[in-house]
């Protein structure tokens, strides 16, 4: 018999592409929903030939049947803490007491276990959860994928097409920073979560590149080569941070307040893989910088 994935959070970007990729790859997909999910994609799931549970996730008992006969729980969900450790911490007790043997966290992320404490709030989550998860009886298999290629889109200080500048901070113009698009993090976690195998952490990254590197591409593919500007220390960068952030408490019920946009951005340059697991998995193809500029000229022309 085929495997059987859960996938929770199956509605978001990443959680209909791993279903999909699952789908691909012969598994039987079933998709934990909650009640309120948006109808339309429930249906495009159930046309693609996912099984739909909707769920209550404090309801113990449901989870439990739902977990029932999964070779592998993915949680692809995203919020705060009433997600990444009240949520997930639910879905991993059912998951547990249902007898999955494994079990993929919402990490999806730049490898946090190089981050200090208290640089980025959505990562101090991870960790939190991680040694929750890392102190039970499943195995369990992280994904760290540096950042989404999808941020170079909307013009932060690293790639801002407005200004035609590309923001580095003092001695990292050589920085690698690891990228991922979300259709390579999907594929490459569906393999993951049909390998009985995989270990504690698996990193990827669809390409990497630095300031230096950036800005050479930008005059190939924008017929011109944006500026660079070094913007002080990194040290300088993560006090203002932190200034920022104790100016502004609402900010800390939002998921992606201004602070917290900044913290994604300094710990591109604070953390990178020193190692790649790509070649894990044969077939898969990854997306390269290039081609993630081009896509952005494009939409942009």
């Amino acid at each position: 018999m085929e495997d059987l994935i859960l996938v929770a959070g199956a509605t978001g970007d990443l959680g209909g592409k791993l279903c999909r990729s699952l789908l691909d790859k012969g598994a039987r997909v079933r998709a934990l929903i909650r009640e309120e999910s948006d109808r339309k994609k429930v249906e495009e799931l159930r046309r693609s030939g996912v099984e739909v549970v909707a769920i209550r996730f404090k309801e113990e008992d449901g989870l439990i049947t739902a977990c029932k006969g999964v070779s592998c729980v993915i949680s692809a969900l995203a919020g705060l803490r009433d997600v990444i450790i009240t949520a997930q911490s639910q879905l991993l007790n059912a998951a547990i007491k249902a007898g999955v043997p494994r079990f993929v966290p919402s990490d999806f992320c730049t490898d946090f276990t190089q981050i200090e404490p208290g640089e980025n709030r959505n990562f101090d989550l991870r960790r939190e959860f991680k040694d929750i998860l890392d102190a039970s009886d499943i195995q369990a298999t992280s994904i760290l994928n540096g950042a989404f290629a999808y941020v170079l889109r909307y013009d932060i200080p690293l790639l801002d097409t407005r200004s035609k500048s590309i923001t580095y901070y003092s001695g990292k113009a050589d920085w690698q920073i690891d990228f991922t698009t979300v259709e390579d993090a999907a594929a490459f976690t569906a393999c993951a979560a049909l390998d009985a195998d995989a270990p504690r952490s698996l990193r990827i990254a669809s390409f990497r590149t630095d300031p230096d590197e950036l800005a050479a591409l930008t005059q190939k593919v924008f017929g011109e080569r944006f500026d660079l500007n070094e913007k002080g220390t990194l040290e300088q960068f993560s006090a203002y941070i932190k200034k920022t952030r104790a100016e502004d408490p609402e900010g800390e019920s939002q998921l992606y307040p201004q602070w917290q946009q900044m913290q994604y951005l300094h710990s591109m340059f604070a953390a990178h893989h020193h190692t790649l697991d790509n070649d894990r998995y044969a077939g898969l193809t990854w997306h390269t910088a290039e081609m993630t500029l081009k896509e952005i000229n494009n939409k942009k022309a």
